[in-house]
């Protein structure tokens, strides 16, 4: 690979790190041409963009971004792909149901929404991780719990002021 070939990969890298806010590095060595295929496609279906990258590059793609990446070009080690994701859990999601019939990928490290998660150990904590939108949603169905409570009460004393007194009075 020339310099300038791979000054054009580093680019494109740092324009994947700054347009992604969560990104997982994985190990993905010794999978067969089969298994590796399953995984692409497991991806696919999950809206999860693999890429298998070189270590150096990546790390100078790292170091040339604006983000703050903290330890993660220290794990740099071995085979690396990056998986590219829109949310925080899709790609450890992926993993974890991946590695019911294979030992591999291993998680080597996360990077979601500025915060950063180092070691195979953490996949189940990045499972439970919660996306913007599950979050909202839950935020919306408790401000929705109480007036869905009153609603149904005034509903049930059959409307007429006699009834919603009474329902009033004893809450």
């Amino acid at each position: 690979m020339t310099r300038e070939e791979k000054s054009v990969v580093i680019g494109e890298l740092t324009t994947q790190l700054a347009d992604n806010a969560n990104i997982y590095l994985t190990d993905i060595s010794g999978l067969d041409a089969a298994t590796t295929s399953r995984l692409r496609r497991a991806c696919y279906k999950s809206n999860i963009k693999l890429a298998v990258v070189k270590n150096t590059l990546l790390e100078k793609a790292m170091e040339a971004s604006d983000r703050d990446f903290g330890d993660l070009p220290t794990i740099l080690k071995g085979n690396t792909s990056v998986m590219y994701s829109e949310t925080g859990n899709g790609p450890a999601k992926v993993i974890k149901e991946f590695r019911k019939k294979s030992d591999k990928p291993l998680l080597k490290g996360a990077f979601i929404e500025e915060s950063i998660y180092i070691g195979d150990d953490l996949l189940d904590a990045l499972v439970d991780i919660k996306s913007r939108e599950e979050l909202i949603g839950e935020i919306v169905g408790l401000l929705q719990s109480p007036a869905k409570n009153v609603i149904s009460a005034l509903k049930s004393s059959g409307g007429t002021i006699a009834g919603i007194v009474k329902t009033l009075s004893e809450r």
